[in-house]
């Protein structure tokens, strides 16, 4: 079930440049079940700026009713996000759109993230792992300076990082680990830029995987056909990522 609420800040902080890391609490927590949802979020209490911004939900914490999200502060909604301090309020809808599949995966996934794709991967490694399901993790970033979360993922799994100037772990793209990696597992579940993603079902054309699509949003429910995507079902079937998505069986969005 789809809720509005104004939800207490917990706490917040810079976890890499230009990223941050933000921990909400409040009852809407109760309706969050699938990794790979996100949330619409109002920055501020006046109508400027007037749309609301998605971002992915990183973890959910049912226990303490609360749920982080990870997110980049680069234009001036993010940022007035980012001054938000413990205490604050924010007006918050959600859980929206269709997460990943965690019933599809078997006992190894793998999953393939890039920069701000990374989030949603986490609290679905939790949930994989929580299933005695063995996750590899692959993750990209554009410099040392923009990695977060490493510790972290590390803690659940296999984790290797690629960068693309060479400035930690691996230099180059996710698919220079990929093609390196035996493919020793059965599903994998990706996140990041449509180019990142579209290389990702060409190097695994045989494997189940599902996709989580990163685009423009304006109403984040179905209604104002800002997010339209083109299927492989027909020229003129269409599907809204918001709503339908953000998350497709792989070969089912046309970029």
């Amino acid at each position: 079930m789809i809720k509005q609420e104004r939800m207490k800040v917990v706490a917040q902080q810079s976890i890499a440049r230009h990223i941050f890391e933000l921990t909400v609490e409040g009852g809407l927590v109760d309706e969050m079940a699938e990794p790979g949802q996100f949330v619409h979020v109002r920055v501020a209490d006046s109508f400027e700026p007037l749309l609301r911004r998605p971002i992915s939900v990183a973890s959910i914490d049912k226990e303490n009713n609360r749920f982080t999200m990870i997110y980049r502060a680069e234009g001036r909604g993010t940022q007035i996000l980012a001054d938000k301090k413990a205490g604050d309020e924010i007006d918050v809808l959600g859980p929206l759109g269709h997460g990943f599949p965690v019933e599809q995966a078997e006992k190894k996934a793998f999953l393939i993230g890039g920069g701000i794709g990374v989030p949603p991967l986490y609290e679905l490694a939790k949930q994989l792992n929580s299933r005695g399901i063995e996750t590899v993790h692959i993750l990209g970033f554009e410099s040392k300076q923009a990695i977060f979360y490493e510790e972290q993922f590390k803690a659940l799994g296999d984790t290797h990082i690629a960068t693309v100037d060479g400035s930690h772990g691996t230099e180059g793209f996710v698919t220079h680990i990929l093609n390196e990696l035996p493919h020793d597992f059965d599903t994998y579940f990706s996140c990041g830029p449509t180019a990142m993603l579209e290389a990702v079902q060409w190097a695994y054309p045989q494997k189940k995987g599902f996709l989580s699509y990163e685009q423009r949003m304006g109403c984040g429910i179905g209604a104002c056909f800002a997010c339209v995507c083109r299927t492989t079902k027909s020229e003129t079937d269409y599907i809204k990522v918001c709503s339908d998505g953000p998350v497709f069986p792989a070969g089912v969005v046309i970029s």
